[in-house]
C-alpha cells in the first residue's frame, strides 16, 4: 500500500491527486496558465488531509518554464521535507495514456504560438518531445487540449531527473542582456 501525491503543472491546469495503488483517493485541479504558484499549495493542502504520503510523482514536462518549475520545486521540497522519494515522469506520456489509437501525436500549448508535442505508436513515445509551430507538426492524428491522466502519471516509470525545458526561458539575467 503506497499512497502517492501526484502533481503536474506542465499545462495551463494545475493538477493534484492522492492515489493509493491505482485508486484515486482525492483529486483536484485549478485552471489558469499563470496560477500554478497559488493553486498548487492550496490543492496539496486540501488533498493530503488525513493521508500519510509515501512518495511524490511529478510531471516533468515539457512545459513553460515558470509553471513547470513551480511543480517540480514543490514536489522536490515536499519529498525532501518528509524524507520520501520523488519520481519524475514525462507529462505528455500521462496525456497519451488516455488516447486510443496506434499512431498519434499529443500536443499542449507552449505559448508563443507554439506547441510541445510528441508522437506515439501503440502508446509508446517515439523519440523525444519537441517544440514547434502547430503547422510544423504533422504525420499522424493530433490530440490537443488534453491534460495529464493522474493515475497514468503515477503508473508510468519515473526515470526523468531534470525538467524537460525545450527552449530558453523568457527571463534573462541583467548581465546577459544586450
Amino acid at each position: 500500500m503506497t499512497i502517492t501525491l501526484a502533481i503536474d503543472t506542465s499545462t495551463s491546469r494545475t493538477c493534484v491527486a492522492v492515489i493509493d495503488d491505482g485508486k484515486i483517493l482525492w483529486s483536484g485541479h485549478r485552471d489558469g496558465a499563470t496560477e500554478h504558484g497559488p493553486a498548487l499549495p492550496a490543492l496539496v493542502q486540501e488533498g493530503i488531509k488525513g493521508f500519510k504520503i509515501d512518495e511524490v510523482v511529478v510531471g516533468m514536462g515539457p512545459g513553460p518554464f515558470t509553471g513547470l518549475r513551480v511543480g517540480v520545486a514543490f514536489a522536490q521540497s515536499f519529498a525532501l521535507a518528509r524524507g520520501i522519494t520523488v519520481r519524475g515522469v514525462c507529462s505528455l506520456d500521462a496525456i497519451a495514456a488516455q488516447v486510443n489509437g496506434s499512431d498519434f501525436i499529443i500536443t499542449v500549448d507552449a505559448r508563443r504560438k507554439e506547441v510541445y508535442w510528441a508522437r506515439y505508436t501503440d502508446g509508446l513515445r517515439i523519440g523525444n518531445a519537441a517544440v514547434n509551430f502547430p503547422s510544423d507538426v504533422t504525420g499522424a492524428p493530433i490530440h490537443a487540449d488534453l491534460f495529464p491522466d493522474m493515475k497514468a502519471l503515477v503508473a508510468l516509470p519515473g526515470n526523468i531527473t531534470e525538467p524537460m525545458y525545450l527552449r530558453r526561458p523568457d527571463a534573462v539575467a541583467t548581465a546577459d542582456r544586450p
